[in-house]
Protein backbone atom coordinates (compact mmCIF):
# COMPACT_ATOMS: atom_id res chain seq x y z
CA UNK A 1 0.00 0.00 0.00
CA UNK A 2 1.24 3.38 -0.81
CA UNK A 3 2.40 5.47 2.35
CA UNK A 4 0.67 8.77 2.91
CA UNK A 5 2.84 11.79 2.35
CA UNK A 6 2.20 15.29 2.64
CA UNK A 7 6.11 16.46 2.17
CA UNK A 8 6.30 19.08 -1.35
CA UNK A 9 7.69 17.68 -4.72
CA UNK A 10 10.99 19.62 -3.73
CA UNK A 11 11.08 18.10 -0.45
CA UNK A 12 10.61 15.05 -1.76
CA UNK A 13 12.73 15.33 -5.12
CA UNK A 14 15.84 14.80 -3.69
CA UNK A 15 18.14 12.48 -1.31
CA UNK A 16 21.04 14.42 -0.17
CA UNK A 17 22.54 15.18 -2.77
CA UNK A 18 20.98 12.97 -5.54
CA UNK A 19 18.18 12.45 -7.30
CA UNK A 20 16.19 15.34 -8.90
CA UNK A 21 14.61 15.88 -12.70
CA UNK A 22 17.39 16.52 -15.33
CA UNK A 23 15.14 16.30 -18.05
CA UNK A 24 14.70 17.07 -21.84
CA UNK A 25 11.81 20.28 -21.80
CA UNK A 26 9.55 17.55 -23.91
CA UNK A 27 9.21 15.51 -20.55
CA UNK A 28 8.70 18.87 -18.10
CA UNK A 29 5.34 18.75 -18.35
CA UNK A 30 4.35 14.94 -18.42
CA UNK A 31 6.48 14.64 -15.32
CA UNK A 32 4.77 17.82 -13.51
CA UNK A 33 1.36 16.02 -14.22
CA UNK A 34 2.50 12.69 -12.52
CA UNK A 35 3.90 14.37 -9.29
CA UNK A 36 0.76 16.07 -9.37
CA UNK A 37 -1.55 12.68 -9.48
CA UNK A 38 0.55 10.67 -7.25
CA UNK A 39 -0.04 13.62 -4.35
CA UNK A 40 -2.82 13.53 -4.81
CA UNK A 41 -3.59 10.08 -4.16
CA UNK A 42 -1.53 9.37 -2.42
CA UNK A 43 -4.47 10.53 0.25
CA UNK A 44 -7.35 9.65 -2.00
CA UNK A 45 -9.59 6.66 0.43
CA UNK A 46 -10.71 5.49 -2.92
CA UNK A 47 -8.04 5.15 -4.48
CA UNK A 48 -6.41 2.98 -1.81
CA UNK A 49 -9.08 0.97 -1.13
CA UNK A 50 -8.93 -0.22 -4.63
CA UNK A 51 -5.02 -0.54 -4.37
CA UNK A 52 -5.47 -2.83 -2.03
CA UNK A 53 -8.56 -4.89 -2.83
CA UNK A 54 -6.53 -5.59 -6.25
CA UNK A 55 -3.39 -6.46 -4.44
CA UNK A 56 -4.99 -9.07 -1.91
CA UNK A 57 -7.90 -10.39 -4.39
CA UNK A 58 -5.70 -10.23 -7.76
CA UNK A 59 -1.86 -10.44 -7.14
CA UNK A 60 -2.57 -12.76 -4.03
CA UNK A 61 -1.09 -9.91 -1.26
CA UNK A 62 -0.11 -11.04 1.68
CA UNK A 63 3.40 -12.88 0.44
CA UNK A 64 4.19 -15.36 2.81
CA UNK A 65 7.65 -14.43 5.45
CA UNK A 66 9.00 -18.44 5.33
CA UNK A 67 11.97 -19.36 7.64
CA UNK A 68 14.04 -21.35 5.69
CA UNK A 69 15.23 -24.05 8.50
CA UNK A 70 17.82 -25.90 5.87
CA UNK A 71 19.72 -22.90 5.08
CA UNK A 72 19.69 -21.29 8.38
CA UNK A 73 21.14 -24.56 10.18
CA UNK A 74 23.80 -25.03 7.46
CA UNK A 75 25.07 -20.69 7.77
CA UNK A 76 24.23 -21.40 12.01
CA UNK A 77 21.46 -18.35 11.79
CA UNK A 78 17.80 -17.99 12.08
CA UNK A 79 16.79 -17.34 8.10
CA UNK A 80 13.76 -15.89 7.04
CA UNK A 81 12.81 -15.91 3.64
CA UNK A 82 9.92 -13.16 2.09
CA UNK A 83 8.52 -14.83 -0.82
CA UNK A 84 7.83 -12.41 -3.35
CA UNK A 85 7.94 -14.96 -5.84
CA UNK A 86 4.90 -16.27 -5.26
CA UNK A 87 3.16 -12.85 -5.87
CA UNK A 88 0.83 -13.07 -9.08
CA UNK A 89 3.59 -12.99 -12.53
CA UNK A 90 6.57 -14.44 -9.87
CA UNK A 91 7.97 -11.75 -8.67
CA UNK A 92 7.63 -7.96 -6.83
CA UNK A 93 7.24 -6.24 -9.96
CA UNK A 94 3.21 -5.92 -9.83
CA UNK A 95 3.02 -4.18 -6.63
CA UNK A 96 4.66 -1.11 -8.93
CA UNK A 97 2.74 -1.75 -12.12
CA UNK A 98 -0.98 -2.00 -10.00
CA UNK A 99 -0.40 0.87 -8.64
CA UNK A 100 0.87 2.82 -11.52
CA UNK A 101 -1.48 1.40 -13.65
CA UNK A 102 -4.42 2.96 -11.63
CA UNK A 103 -2.81 6.65 -11.28
CA UNK A 104 -2.96 5.90 -15.48
CA UNK A 105 -6.46 5.08 -15.54
CA UNK A 106 -7.38 8.11 -12.71
CA UNK A 107 -5.07 10.24 -14.99
CA UNK A 108 -7.47 9.30 -18.55
CA UNK A 109 -4.45 7.56 -20.03
CA UNK A 110 -5.21 4.89 -22.55
CA UNK A 111 -2.02 3.45 -22.99
CA UNK A 112 0.91 1.95 -21.15
CA UNK A 113 4.70 1.67 -21.81
CA UNK A 114 7.85 0.14 -20.22
CA UNK A 115 11.07 -0.71 -20.31
CA UNK A 116 11.97 -4.50 -19.17
CA UNK A 117 15.21 -6.34 -18.61
CA UNK A 118 14.85 -9.68 -17.25
CA UNK A 119 11.30 -9.37 -18.67
CA UNK A 120 9.43 -9.73 -14.66
CA UNK A 121 8.56 -5.89 -14.79
CA UNK A 122 7.55 -6.53 -18.57
CA UNK A 123 5.02 -9.56 -17.71
CA UNK A 124 3.68 -7.69 -14.99
CA UNK A 125 2.92 -4.39 -17.15
CA UNK A 126 1.23 -6.78 -19.47
CA UNK A 127 -0.48 -8.30 -16.56
CA UNK A 128 -1.98 -4.74 -15.96
CA UNK A 129 -2.57 -3.68 -19.34
CA UNK A 130 -4.82 -6.79 -19.55
CA UNK A 131 -6.49 -6.49 -16.13
CA UNK A 132 -7.06 -3.19 -16.43
CA UNK A 133 -7.50 -2.85 -20.71
CA UNK A 134 -4.91 -0.56 -21.34
CA UNK A 135 -3.22 -0.55 -24.82
CA UNK A 136 0.55 -2.08 -23.78
CA UNK A 137 3.93 -1.91 -25.40
CA UNK A 138 6.87 -3.00 -24.03
CA UNK A 139 10.89 -2.04 -25.27
CA UNK A 140 13.21 -5.00 -24.04
CA UNK A 141 16.87 -4.85 -25.53
CA UNK A 142 17.65 -7.74 -28.43
CA UNK A 143 20.39 -9.25 -25.54
CA UNK A 144 17.67 -9.23 -23.15
CA UNK A 145 15.10 -10.85 -25.52
CA UNK A 146 17.27 -13.31 -26.28
CA UNK A 147 18.30 -14.55 -22.89
CA UNK A 148 14.70 -14.43 -21.77
CA UNK A 149 12.45 -15.58 -24.76
CA UNK A 150 10.17 -17.35 -22.00
CA UNK A 151 9.37 -14.03 -20.56
CA UNK A 152 8.73 -12.51 -24.17
CA UNK A 153 6.39 -15.02 -24.92
CA UNK A 154 4.59 -14.54 -21.73
CA UNK A 155 4.43 -10.45 -22.43
CA UNK A 156 3.07 -11.32 -25.78
CA UNK A 157 0.20 -14.06 -24.42
CA UNK A 158 -0.97 -11.31 -22.36
CA UNK A 159 -1.84 -8.83 -25.24
CA UNK A 160 1.19 -6.88 -24.58
CA UNK A 161 3.65 -5.77 -27.95
CA UNK A 162 7.25 -5.77 -27.27
CA UNK A 163 9.78 -3.92 -29.33
CA UNK A 164 13.46 -4.87 -29.83
CA UNK A 165 16.07 -1.91 -28.88
CA UNK A 166 18.66 -2.62 -30.76
CA UNK A 167 20.98 0.56 -29.90
CA UNK A 168 23.64 0.53 -27.22
CA UNK A 169 24.34 -2.32 -25.31
CA UNK A 170 20.98 -3.28 -26.07
CA UNK A 171 20.05 -4.28 -22.53
CA UNK A 172 17.81 -2.20 -20.05
CA UNK A 173 19.58 1.09 -20.14
CA UNK A 174 19.01 1.54 -23.79
CA UNK A 175 15.44 0.32 -23.35
CA UNK A 176 14.66 3.10 -21.16
CA UNK A 177 16.06 5.77 -23.34
CA UNK A 178 13.45 3.80 -26.01
CA UNK A 179 10.87 4.33 -23.24
CA UNK A 180 11.56 8.04 -22.60
CA UNK A 181 11.33 9.21 -26.02
CA UNK A 182 8.27 7.35 -26.79
CA UNK A 183 6.46 9.07 -24.07
CA UNK A 184 8.26 12.58 -24.81
CA UNK A 185 5.94 12.11 -27.83
CA UNK A 186 3.30 10.60 -26.64
CA UNK A 187 2.07 11.48 -23.00
CA UNK A 188 -0.96 12.76 -23.70
CA UNK A 189 -2.44 9.14 -24.19
CA UNK A 190 0.33 7.38 -22.51
CA UNK A 191 1.72 6.48 -19.48
CA UNK A 192 5.21 5.69 -18.76
CA UNK A 193 5.21 2.52 -16.30
CA UNK A 194 8.88 3.21 -14.97
CA UNK A 195 9.66 -0.45 -13.38
CA UNK A 196 12.46 0.60 -10.80
CA UNK A 197 12.72 3.27 -7.63
CA UNK A 198 15.20 5.21 -10.20
CA UNK A 199 14.67 8.01 -12.57
CA UNK A 200 13.69 11.58 -12.38
CA UNK A 201 11.32 12.64 -9.66
CA UNK A 202 8.26 11.35 -9.01
CA UNK A 203 9.93 7.81 -9.80
CA UNK A 204 11.86 7.18 -7.14
CA UNK A 205 9.50 8.08 -4.29
CA UNK A 206 6.64 6.68 -5.83
CA UNK A 207 8.03 2.95 -6.46
CA UNK A 208 9.43 2.62 -3.60
CA UNK A 209 6.02 3.48 -1.58
CA UNK A 210 4.22 1.12 -4.53
CA UNK A 211 6.62 -1.71 -2.93
CA UNK A 212 6.80 -0.79 0.52
CA UNK A 213 4.29 -2.97 0.92
CA UNK A 214 6.90 -5.73 1.22
CA UNK A 215 8.81 -4.48 3.85
CA UNK A 216 5.63 -3.69 5.75
CA UNK A 217 4.38 -6.93 5.56
CA UNK A 218 7.86 -8.16 6.31
CA UNK A 219 7.84 -6.18 9.91
CA UNK A 220 4.35 -7.20 10.80
CA UNK A 221 5.59 -10.90 9.81
CA UNK A 222 8.52 -11.15 11.60
CA UNK A 223 7.51 -9.66 14.42
CA UNK A 224 4.71 -12.01 14.88
CA UNK A 225 6.76 -15.00 14.15
CA UNK A 226 10.07 -14.07 16.56
CA UNK A 227 8.70 -11.12 18.62
CA UNK A 228 11.68 -8.83 17.28
CA UNK A 229 12.93 -7.13 14.03
CA UNK A 230 15.71 -8.88 12.29
CA UNK A 231 19.31 -8.31 12.83
CA UNK A 232 19.61 -7.87 9.04
CA UNK A 233 17.74 -7.81 5.75
CA UNK A 234 19.60 -8.59 2.61
CA UNK A 235 18.42 -7.82 -1.06
CA UNK A 236 19.71 -7.91 -4.39
CA UNK A 237 19.75 -4.56 -6.23
CA UNK A 238 19.61 -3.40 -10.05
CA UNK A 239 17.94 -0.29 -9.85
CA UNK A 240 16.27 -0.45 -6.40
CA UNK A 241 12.65 -1.38 -6.29
CA UNK A 242 12.76 -4.76 -4.23
CA UNK A 243 15.52 -3.50 -2.31
CA UNK A 244 13.69 0.02 -1.54
CA UNK A 245 10.47 -2.13 -1.15
CA UNK A 246 12.10 -4.14 1.87
CA UNK A 247 14.35 -1.54 3.38
CA UNK A 248 11.87 1.61 3.51
CA UNK A 249 9.82 0.76 6.76
CA UNK A 250 13.29 -0.47 8.90
CA UNK A 251 15.39 2.88 7.56
CA UNK A 252 14.63 4.00 11.05
CA UNK A 253 15.29 0.63 13.15
CA UNK A 254 18.71 -0.80 14.13
CA UNK A 255 18.36 -3.65 11.45
CA UNK A 256 21.66 -3.68 9.14
CA UNK A 257 20.18 -3.14 5.55
CA UNK A 258 22.32 -5.09 3.18
CA UNK A 259 22.51 -4.43 -0.54
CA UNK A 260 24.08 -7.35 -3.17
CA UNK A 261 25.08 -6.02 -6.27
CA UNK A 262 26.22 -7.90 -9.21
CA UNK A 263 29.98 -8.42 -8.67
CA UNK A 264 29.72 -10.24 -12.32
CA UNK A 265 32.73 -11.49 -13.29
CA UNK A 266 35.02 -9.63 -10.84
CA UNK A 267 35.30 -6.49 -9.29
CA UNK A 268 37.11 -4.83 -11.95
CA UNK A 269 36.52 -2.18 -15.16
CA UNK A 270 38.04 -2.94 -17.86
CA UNK A 271 38.31 -0.58 -20.70
CA UNK A 272 34.69 1.28 -21.81
CA UNK A 273 32.76 -1.39 -20.27
CA UNK A 274 32.02 -3.47 -16.76
CA UNK A 275 32.46 -6.65 -15.95
CA UNK A 276 29.81 -5.59 -13.34
CA UNK A 277 26.63 -3.83 -12.83
CA UNK A 278 27.44 -2.59 -9.15
CA UNK A 279 26.56 1.28 -9.16
CA UNK A 280 26.84 1.32 -5.56
CA UNK A 281 30.61 -0.11 -5.24
CA UNK A 282 32.58 1.21 -8.34
CA UNK A 283 30.25 3.97 -9.32
CA UNK A 284 30.29 7.74 -9.38
CA UNK A 285 28.04 10.75 -8.87
CA UNK A 286 26.35 11.21 -12.36
CA UNK A 287 23.22 11.74 -14.25
CA UNK A 288 21.04 8.87 -15.39
CA UNK A 289 17.93 8.60 -17.15
CA UNK A 290 16.68 12.27 -15.43
CA UNK A 291 18.48 11.58 -11.81
CA UNK A 292 21.62 12.36 -9.97
CA UNK A 293 23.02 9.02 -8.68
CA UNK A 294 25.78 6.98 -8.58
CA UNK A 295 27.29 5.64 -12.23
CA UNK A 296 29.04 3.47 -13.93
CA UNK A 297 31.07 5.80 -16.10
CA UNK A 298 34.97 6.16 -17.50
CA UNK A 299 36.94 8.94 -16.72
CA UNK A 300 35.21 11.30 -19.39
CA UNK A 301 31.86 10.71 -18.34
CA UNK A 302 31.15 7.89 -20.78
CA UNK A 303 28.84 5.90 -19.58
CA UNK A 304 29.99 2.18 -19.69
CA UNK A 305 28.23 -1.03 -20.66
CA UNK A 306 27.56 -2.62 -17.65
CA UNK A 307 27.18 -6.65 -16.81
CA UNK A 308 25.69 -9.48 -15.02
CA UNK A 309 24.39 -13.21 -15.43
CA UNK A 310 21.14 -11.68 -14.28
CA UNK A 311 19.71 -9.44 -16.57
CA UNK A 312 17.59 -7.52 -14.43
CA UNK A 313 20.86 -6.51 -12.55
CA UNK A 314 22.38 -5.42 -15.79
CA UNK A 315 22.25 -1.83 -14.96
CA UNK A 316 25.00 0.80 -15.03
CA UNK A 317 22.72 2.93 -12.41
CA UNK A 318 20.66 2.85 -9.35
CA UNK A 319 18.42 4.30 -7.72
CA UNK A 320 19.14 7.78 -6.02
CA UNK A 321 17.63 7.01 -2.25
CA UNK A 322 19.85 3.94 -2.74
CA UNK A 323 22.64 5.61 -3.58
CA UNK A 324 22.00 8.41 -0.56
CA UNK A 325 21.68 5.54 1.86
CA UNK A 326 24.94 4.04 0.96
CA UNK A 327 26.68 7.40 0.80
CA UNK A 328 25.28 8.10 4.19
CA UNK A 329 26.11 4.53 5.31
CA UNK A 330 22.83 3.40 6.29
CA UNK A 331 22.86 0.59 3.70
CA UNK A 332 26.00 -1.38 3.13
CA UNK A 333 26.92 -2.32 -0.37
CA UNK A 334 28.03 -5.93 -1.03
CA UNK A 335 28.56 -7.92 -4.30
CA UNK A 336 27.99 -11.62 -5.64
CA UNK A 337 29.99 -12.21 -8.42
CA UNK A 338 27.92 -15.20 -11.08
CA UNK A 339 29.62 -17.79 -9.50
CA UNK A 340 27.91 -17.09 -5.87
CA UNK A 341 24.87 -16.11 -7.19
CA UNK A 342 24.27 -19.56 -9.33
CA UNK A 343 25.33 -21.41 -6.42
CA UNK A 344 23.01 -19.60 -4.50
CA UNK A 345 20.16 -20.42 -7.05
CA UNK A 346 21.34 -24.10 -7.09
CA UNK A 347 21.74 -24.12 -2.92
CA UNK A 348 18.69 -22.66 -2.54
CA UNK A 349 16.63 -25.08 -5.20
CA UNK A 350 17.88 -28.24 -3.64
CA UNK A 351 17.89 -26.67 0.16
CA UNK A 352 14.66 -25.46 0.80
CA UNK A 353 12.92 -26.57 -2.43
CA UNK A 354 12.59 -22.82 -3.75
CA UNK A 355 14.33 -21.91 -7.65
CA UNK A 356 15.10 -18.08 -7.14
CA UNK A 357 15.21 -15.36 -9.80
CA UNK A 358 19.07 -14.96 -10.56
CA UNK A 359 18.58 -11.55 -8.99
CA UNK A 360 17.56 -13.08 -5.80
CA UNK A 361 20.18 -15.50 -6.02
CA UNK A 362 22.43 -12.94 -6.09
CA UNK A 363 21.39 -12.33 -1.86
CA UNK A 364 21.66 -15.93 -1.08
CA UNK A 365 24.71 -16.21 -2.41
CA UNK A 366 26.06 -13.19 -0.24
CA UNK A 367 24.20 -15.09 2.44
CA UNK A 368 26.54 -18.25 2.02
CA UNK A 369 29.97 -16.22 1.33
CA UNK A 370 29.50 -13.69 4.65
CA UNK A 371 26.97 -15.72 7.28
CA UNK A 372 28.82 -13.98 9.46
CA UNK A 373 27.95 -10.50 8.45
CA UNK A 374 23.69 -11.54 9.00
CA UNK A 375 23.51 -11.54 12.68
CA UNK A 376 21.42 -14.14 14.52
CA UNK A 377 18.33 -13.00 12.77
CA UNK A 378 17.97 -12.47 8.96
CA UNK A 379 15.59 -11.50 5.60
CA UNK A 380 16.49 -12.55 2.79
CA UNK A 381 14.39 -10.81 0.14
CA UNK A 382 13.21 -13.49 -2.60
CA UNK A 383 11.95 -11.00 -5.19
CA UNK A 384 10.81 -13.60 -7.74
CA UNK A 385 11.11 -17.24 -9.04
CA UNK A 386 13.49 -18.90 -11.20
CA UNK A 387 11.85 -20.09 -13.80
CA UNK A 388 12.41 -17.58 -16.76
CA UNK A 389 16.55 -18.12 -15.82
CA UNK A 390 16.74 -22.20 -16.18
CA UNK A 391 18.00 -21.71 -19.94
CA UNK A 392 20.46 -18.90 -18.63
CA UNK A 393 21.97 -21.06 -15.65
CA UNK A 394 22.27 -24.37 -17.86
CA UNK A 395 24.16 -22.40 -20.24
CA UNK A 396 26.34 -21.22 -17.87
CA UNK A 397 26.70 -24.37 -16.11
CA UNK A 398 27.43 -25.86 -19.64
CA UNK A 399 24.43 -28.43 -19.67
Amino acid sequence: MMTTSHTSPLETARFGSFGGGFIPETLVQPLRELADAYLSLQADPGFLEELGELLSRFAGRPTPLCRADRLGQALGRRIYLKREDLLHGGAHKLNNTLGQALIASRMGKSRLIAETGAGQHGVATAIVGAKLGFETQIYMGEVDIERQKMNVYRMELLGAEVIPVRSGSRTLKDAINEAMRDWAGSYETTHYLLGTAAGPYPYPAMVRDLQSVIGQEARSQIMEQEGRLPDSIVACVGGGSNAMGIFAPFLSDPTRLIAVEAGGRGPGQTGRTADNGASLAFGSKGVLHGAMTKILQDPFGQILESYSVAAGLDYPGVGPQLAHLAETGRVLTRLASDAQAVRGFRYLSQAEGIIPALESAHAVGYALEEPQQLGDLCIINVSGRGDKDLHTVMEYEGC
